[in-house]
């Protein structure tokens, strides 16, 4: 396996990140400070998509079953 290859990549994956955030004009504490307000959403959306979305899924499955004249066997 090509470590270098793999490192190389990844330093370019992150140089995309900085010039489309353009974080990299920002100096080092503004680039902590957005990272981690950056990091503090994407694991809220995550989070709250890993809790709701099973709910939501059930709740359609119950609606559209019924409409369509399916009985499910599952009661809570």
């Amino acid at each position: 396996m090509d470590f270098r290859g793999v490192k190389g990549y990844f330093s370019w994956i992150y140089y995309q990140y900085q010039i489309i955030s353009c974080c990299a004009v920002l100096e080092p504490w503004e680039q902590s400070m957005f990272n981690t307000i950056l990091l503090t959403i994407f694991a809220m959306v995550v989070y709250t998509a890993y809790v709701f979305i099973p709910i939501h899924i059930r709740l359609a499955w119950e609606f559209f079953s019924k409409i369509c004249g399916l009985h499910s066997t599952i009661y809570n």
